[in-house]
């Protein structure tokens, strides 16, 4: 064998680390992907099985558990954006509180569908659901009644504000993540109010109580983070 004793020293060839950073938001993109499927996964297993005594499922029920799935599922997913973008801890900590709390609550609801033999998604539009304009003994007050199906629910977010989201960098993604979040906290506000008081379960009326105490503070806390940014509301469309 040849002697390299007396070759001259090779250089270190340093490793490029610029697929490494590339890599960082798709790493961080696979980890909410993550926390969201094991957050739909938990809750079909929390929401199985139901209590066999209770009253059966009404349309109420089946209605709030199909199109508030449907809702939760454009929040869990714009939480998600802003989880693996922003930089501000405290989007991030919102974030992350939303997507993981809406994540568990739609596996629950979408359980609740299986076994009830119901589909997931309604196939009339949504909110048809929403019919009764007076009081109901579980509530008292009565809420909004719809007078047909929607084709769209209050509070989403168009496919071009979602396109915006995406993206979005900076301070601007925090802004338009808290006036869509805040604006999609408002629109559901409504659905949820009414399955409080009128679903016929125990389990759906003690869900929907839940959301409506958890979404009204989250929305108190956005509300005030926009006025910190010196930033409005959206309105509701």
């Amino acid at each position: 064998m040849p002697d390299r004793s007396s070759d001259p020293e090779e250089p270190t060839v340093e490793p490029d680390e610029r697929p490494r950073r590339s890599q960082k938001p798709a790493l961080l993109v696979l980890g909410v992907i993550g926390v969201l499927l094991l957050g739909f996964a938990a809750g079909i297993l929390i929401g199985n099985p139901l209590d066999e005594a209770q009253a059966a499922p009404g349309t109420v029920d089946v209605g709030f558990s199909q199109d508030m799935s449907v809702h939760h599922t454009q929040a869990v997913q714009m939480s998600g954006i802003a989880l693996a973008g922003s930089t501000d801890q405290d989007v991030k900590r919102l974030a992350y509180d939303i997507l993981t709390t809406q994540a568990n609550q739609a596996g629950r609801m979408q359980g609740w569908l299986q076994q009830w033999d119901k589909p997931l998604i309604g196939a009339d539009g949504y909110m048809g659901w929403m019919t009764d304009t007076s009081s109901h003994h579980h509530g008292g007050a009565s809420s909004t009644a719809m007078s047909g199906p929607m084709q769209t629910m209050p509070g989403m977010a168009s496919e071009q504000e979602l396109s915006a989201l995406r993206q979005a960098t900076g301070p601007a993604l925090d802004t338009l993540f808290l006036q869509l979040m805040l604006r999609h906290h408002q629109g559901g506000m409504p659905m949820i109010e009414y399955a409080a008081q009128r679903a016929d379960t125990d389990a759906v009326r003690s869900l929907a109580e839940s959301m409506a105490k958890t979404q009204a503070s989250e929305a108190d806390l956005m509300t005030k983070m926009l006025a910190a940014r010196n930033t409005t509301p959206l309105p509701l469309n």
